[in-house]
């Protein structure tokens, strides 16, 4: 998941909390600049705005970040953490392959309804820093193409390239989403959220004579 990716990516002199009060005052920043970016994006929120909201002085921002950028380059890499592990989690103890793909779906569309500010940011980053915007989809990818390879060994995929199947799940999550969590406020029905792992199963299930 943190193996080197095959284009270079941003990389700041990381400015590190000395304390556990430095480090609250860190992460009051990066809440309020997630709420910032979510609701007026990249270019119109501003240094000032989100020390306002985090209720501290514009300078103390700059003990811990060098400018807008990095710190929402720092949020576009932070939401791909907590998605890929809030995803892994509910991943976990799966009884079979068709529950796992359940899980790991309901799991991404959960996210995106809970934080439909974090998908503005990830789509923004795109026309701010590219190589962010391809890292966070590519880790994930990766990540998910990794754990089909291993269902295919313990014989609960049809064999087959996991990397386009990983890129192709992901996009059907990521437009049921907006179909139904960004644009209509609430999770897919039941039979949505069917017919899509439907569609997923028939095509990985493994061959049966």
């Amino acid at each position: 998941m943190n193996s080197p990716l095959p284009y270079p990516v941003p990389s700041f002199r990381t400015l590190v909390p000395a304390t556990a009060r430095g480090e609250a005052t860190r992460r009051k920043l990066m809440d309020a600049a997630i709420v910032e970016f979510g609701a007026r994006g990249f270019h119109a929120a501003s240094v000032s705005s989100i020390t306002s909201r985090a209720d501290v002085g514009q300078g103390t921002f700059y003990l811990y970040f060098h400018t807008k950028e990095e710190i929402f380059i720092t949020l576009v890499r932070d939401i791909g953490r907590s998605l890929r592990l809030h995803v892994a989690r509910a991943m976990t103890g799966a009884e079979n392959r068709a529950q796992t793909e359940r899980r790991a779906l309901v799991a991404l569309l959960s996210f995106m309804l809970d934080n439909p500010g974090y998908y503005r940011i990830v789509q923004e980053s795109q026309f701010v820093d590219e190589t962010v915007f391809r890292e966070y989809y590519e880790r994930f990818a990766k990540s998910y193409a990794q754990d089909l390879g291993e269902a295919i060994k313990r014989g609960e995929v049809r064999p087959g390239d996991s990397e386009t199947r990983a890129w192709a799940i992901l996009g059907i999550s990521q437009y049921l989403g907006m179909r139904h969590c960004l644009w209509g406020g609430a999770m897919p029905p039941d039979a949505v959220i069917d017919s899509a792992l439907e569609m997923i199963e028939s095509g990985i299930a493994p061959v049966t004579v």
